[in-house]
């Protein structure tokens, strides 16, 4: 089973936490959607499930330092990053593709396989000094988090942590991430 090896890469023979792998083991994965040869890890049935969302959400926000902000890039990242912020009484930050904040923003280009998209932030959402948790649902090339880093970091914040629900091994965001922001705390909760 894929989801024990992944839990094992992750928490090693200490790994204790049935209730994680019980929330974990709900992803269910659908080959070839969207395409043929991508294997899509739904994680519906895992939000649907309201103790494994609480699971989840409880152990994201056992990272937090006191007085830390919660940023979820959009779109699933914005999914447990609000439930974070709220299990901690926190702020929650949205993190969003160009054009769809409201109000004064900054931007960050990253760059994609065929292209590049924008994420954008507020120009206030944080003051600087501030402590932000990092939230996401897949870290794949690590190309989004970066640019959600580098945001935050050009806003004067602190990125305390980063947290990812799954983690795509073969595409080495973790190297990537680790070259760039060597400083930065990262976990995810399974490596596929």
């Amino acid at each position: 089973m894929w989801l024990m090896r992944a839990l094992g890469k992750i928490y090693g023979a200490n790994f204790r936490s049935m209730e994680i792998a019980e929330a974990l083991a709900l992803i269910r994965e659908i080959p070839d959607y969207p395409k043929p040869g991508i294997r899509f890890q739904d994680i519906t049935p895992l939000l649907a499930n309201a103790g494994a969302f609480s699971t989840i959400t409880k152990k994201f926000a056992s990272f937090a330092e006191h007085g830390t902000l919660v940023a979820g890039i959009e779109a699933r990242g914005f999914i447990f990053a609000s439930a974070v912020a709220h299990e901690l009484n926190s702020g929650f930050i949205p993190i969003r593709k160009a054009g769809k904040l409201p109000h004064h923003t900054i931007s960050q280009s990253y760059g994609l396989e065929y292209g590049s998209d924008t994420l954008e932030i507020h120009v206030d959402a944080i003051t600087p000094g501030d402590s932000v948790l990092l939230i996401d649902d897949v870290l794949a090339t690590g190309g989004t988090i970066a640019a959600a880093i580098e945001l935050i970091q050009r806003s004067g914040g602190h990125v305390a942590h980063v947290l990812a629900l799954l983690e795509i091994d073969g595409l080495s965001g973790r190297r990537n991430l680790r070259e760039k922001f060597p400083t930065v705390d990262l976990t995810s909760l399974a490596v596929f």
